[in-house]
């Protein structure tokens, strides 16, 4: 049976990690929201999933998963499960809460990155915060940012078996990951990330090396792949980029 994942279509956001993860390995999976409309697939599937008053293991929110009867939420959870199935983590069961920890370092990352276009409320819209989401994100690219890409620069760096990887000798899904944050960054805040490639060598080398793998590069050029946009997590906002007037 096909891993079922559950992500808001339209948008790339949590549930575009799961997806690297799944496409890299080749897996058979349904992204079901951006399915046709009807009783198995769509929004409509999801949210019966979500709203189910029978189900015992309802998830809060997306993204989530379904291997069968089991349901997955939370994306360093569900690529934690997906790991061993899909190759994408170590063999030594110990190790793996090792490249789960820093799975988990993302999700902080991710969240930060949210939080600079609503800092206030997820309920506002964004031009309700936008004076607050100015400083917000100045906080964030002056500080924040440089301090969590010079954390995993550091662990490429320090990494014994060579840079190419975040951990090991070869890949995991905590490579494909950092690839997409890199993407989201680029994309989010093109001046203040202008000089990437320079100040994060080993990040750098990385995302080219993520983007060469055959079954990511067929993916990114394909149309399951959403293009980035204001409805997601990365989001451009020219106002709150470095130097804008």
């Amino acid at each position: 049976m096909p891993y079922e994942l559950y992500y808001w279509d339209g948008i790339q956001g949590r549930g575009e990690f799961v997806r690297l993860a799944l496409e890299e390995a080749g897996a058979d999976y349904i992204d079901v929201s951006r399915g046709p409309a009807g009783e198995d697939q769509g929004i409509r599937a999801m949210l019966a999933v979500m709203k189910s008053k029978s189900e015992p293991h309802i998830p809060f929110a997306p993204p989530f998963l379904k291997d069968g009867d089991l349901i997955i939420s939370h994306v360093a959870n569900i690529l934690m499960y997906l790991g061993p199935k899909l190759g994408l983590t170590p063999e030594d069961h110990g190790l793996r809460h090792v490249v789960n920890g820093l799975q988990l370092t993302i999700t902080d990352f991710v969240a930060e990155v949210h939080d600079t276009h609503h800092p206030i409320a997820t309920s506002k819209y964004y031009e309700e915060q936008k004076e607050e989401a100015k400083a917000r994100a100045a906080e964030f690219i002056d500080n924040r940012m440089p301090k969590y890409l010079g954390h995993f620069e550091r662990v490429l760096r320090q990494n014994p078996q060579g840079p190419a990887h975040i951990f090991g000798d070869r890949l995991t899904y905590v490579d494909l990951s950092l690839f997409q944050v890199f993407e989201g960054l680029r994309y989010a805040f093109p001046r203040a990330t202008s000089l990437l490639a320079i100040q994060y060598p080993h990040l750098a080398a990385l995302h080219d090396a993520v983007v060469k793998r055959p079954n990511i590069s067929g993916y990114l050029k394909s149309d399951r792949r959403i293009p980035f946009n204001e409805d997601g997590i990365f989001r451009h906002y020219p106002e709150l980029d470095k130097n804008a007037a």
